[in-house]
Protein backbone atom coordinates (compact mmCIF):
# COMPACT_ATOMS: atom_id res chain seq x y z
CA UNK A 1 0.00 0.00 0.00
CA UNK A 2 1.13 3.66 -0.45
CA UNK A 3 2.10 5.47 2.31
CA UNK A 4 -0.50 7.60 4.03
CA UNK A 5 -0.32 10.94 3.23
CA UNK A 6 -0.93 14.41 5.36
CA UNK A 7 -4.19 15.52 3.42
CA UNK A 8 -5.85 12.14 4.38
CA UNK A 9 -5.12 13.32 8.65
CA UNK A 10 -5.25 17.30 8.03
CA UNK A 11 -7.84 18.20 10.10
CA UNK A 12 -9.27 16.75 13.06
CA UNK A 13 -11.88 14.33 12.45
CA UNK A 14 -10.54 12.66 9.66
CA UNK A 15 -8.79 9.14 10.05
CA UNK A 16 -7.46 6.65 7.85
CA UNK A 17 -8.54 2.81 8.72
CA UNK A 18 -6.31 -0.17 8.05
CA UNK A 19 -8.13 -3.39 7.71
CA UNK A 20 -5.97 -6.50 8.09
CA UNK A 21 -7.72 -9.76 8.05
CA UNK A 22 -7.67 -13.21 6.71
CA UNK A 23 -10.08 -13.30 3.50
CA UNK A 24 -11.38 -10.40 1.68
CA UNK A 25 -14.94 -11.29 2.99
CA UNK A 26 -13.85 -10.29 6.46
CA UNK A 27 -12.37 -6.71 5.09
CA UNK A 28 -15.31 -5.56 3.48
CA UNK A 29 -17.15 -6.18 6.30
CA UNK A 30 -15.59 -4.14 8.51
CA UNK A 31 -15.26 -1.54 5.96
CA UNK A 32 -19.07 -1.67 5.44
CA UNK A 33 -19.43 -1.51 9.09
CA UNK A 34 -17.50 1.18 9.11
CA UNK A 35 -19.63 2.83 6.08
CA UNK A 36 -22.97 2.53 8.30
CA UNK A 37 -21.68 4.77 10.94
CA UNK A 38 -19.32 7.33 9.20
CA UNK A 39 -19.05 9.25 5.87
CA UNK A 40 -16.44 7.06 4.27
CA UNK A 41 -13.99 6.86 0.77
CA UNK A 42 -14.51 2.79 0.56
CA UNK A 43 -12.14 0.78 -0.75
CA UNK A 44 -13.10 -1.39 -4.13
CA UNK A 45 -10.10 -4.08 -3.80
CA UNK A 46 -7.57 -5.53 -1.06
CA UNK A 47 -4.05 -6.34 -1.00
CA UNK A 48 -2.16 -9.27 -0.30
CA UNK A 49 0.70 -8.55 2.25
CA UNK A 50 0.74 -11.14 3.98
CA UNK A 51 -3.16 -11.88 4.73
CA UNK A 52 -5.42 -9.01 3.30
CA UNK A 53 -5.10 -5.75 3.63
CA UNK A 54 -7.92 -2.84 2.93
CA UNK A 55 -7.55 0.92 3.38
CA UNK A 56 -10.65 3.22 3.75
CA UNK A 57 -10.32 6.64 4.99
CA UNK A 58 -13.04 8.37 7.20
CA UNK A 59 -14.26 11.55 8.04
CA UNK A 60 -15.54 11.31 11.54
CA UNK A 61 -17.67 14.89 11.02
CA UNK A 62 -20.16 13.68 8.77
CA UNK A 63 -22.77 10.61 9.76
CA UNK A 64 -23.21 8.59 6.71
CA UNK A 65 -26.05 8.86 5.01
CA UNK A 66 -29.11 7.27 5.66
CA UNK A 67 -29.98 4.29 3.89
Amino acid sequence: MKPINDAHVAEPGLAVVEVAAADDETAFAVQELLATRWATASADRTVREPGVRLRCYLDLRQAAAPV
